[in-house]
């Protein structure tokens, strides 16, 4: 493609400090390249819909299922299917992928049509995201399902613990009424024990209380992220202590 041949002769600088960026050193610089085209871009130059990253993008989407899937199971052995599917779930979203490309300053590297770009389009997350998939999937394509892992293990595997916890405040509230109804057959309560500060900036702390007993405290600027917070709290006193009566 004459577009694409191009580009990579007036990017080789761009696209080499890519590269290390990546930890990648394509066999095929012409799958990098083509990873960084927007169908804007394409559309404005030529026309032609084969020379954009969707393609890319598609098999991407699937090689971060599997490659951050393999890496979940082998580092989370007691981790159960739904908390795997669901941690997966947050380290391949939008919004952490737009985060994963910012880290590597993708969207300077974006072939953009003019609308686009005049529209800040290189750091929407939605283009973002998009692109950092087809350079995933511009990796498997050149070096395999190995240098796909690879690279998942060098730029994913320090984001799992970080969202793992986000998950587990998140679900706190329903872990542990499953954990209760399963064992008691009752149900958890949360009472706001105090709000301080003006209605604009207030502090709320609340407790998460069982058969009367008090067993966390959680304090945040809204009730239900203090309630998430008591709930996290008494999950791991209930998994670490079994104070449960």
């Amino acid at each position: 493609m004459e577009l694409l041949s191009s580009l990579i002769e007036s990017n080789k600088g761009p696209l080499n400090g890519l590269q290390k960026d990546l930890g990648y050193g394509f066999r095929d610089l012409g799958l990098l390249q083509l990873a960084l085209i927007h169908r804007s871009f394409s559309f404005e130059h030529d026309g032609r819909q084969d020379c954009d990253n969707e393609r890319l993008e598609f098999l991407g989407d699937a090689v971060l299922d599997l490659t951050i899937g393999h890496a979940l199971f082998e580092r989370y052995a007691a981790m159960r299917e739904g908390q795997l599917t669901k941690l997966r779930a947050m380290l391949v979203n939008e919004g952490h992928l737009a985060e994963m490309a910012e880290k590597i300053s993708l969207g300077r590297y974006l072939c953009l049509g003019k609308g686009e770009d005049s529209s800040n389009g290189r750091s929407k997350p939605s283009i973002l995201s998009c692109a950092y998939e087809a350079v995933v999937g511009a990796i498997f394509h050149d070096g395999g399902y190995g240098a796909a892992a690879d690279f998942v293990c060098r730029h994913f595997v320090t984001c799992f613990d970080t969202q793992k916890d986000k998950m587990h405040l998140a679900d706190a509230k329903s872990s542990l009424q499953e954990l209760t109804q399963e064992k008691y057959n009752e149900a958890p309560v949360y009472v706001v024990e105090n709000a301080e500060g003006p209605d604009h900036q207030k502090i709320f702390t609340v407790s998460v209380r069982f058969r009367g007993e008090v067993l966390a405290y959680g304090k945040a600027t809204s009730k239900k992220e203090a309630e998430q917070q008591a709930a996290a709290e008494a999950l791991v006193k209930f998994t670490d202590l079994d104070i449960l009566p």
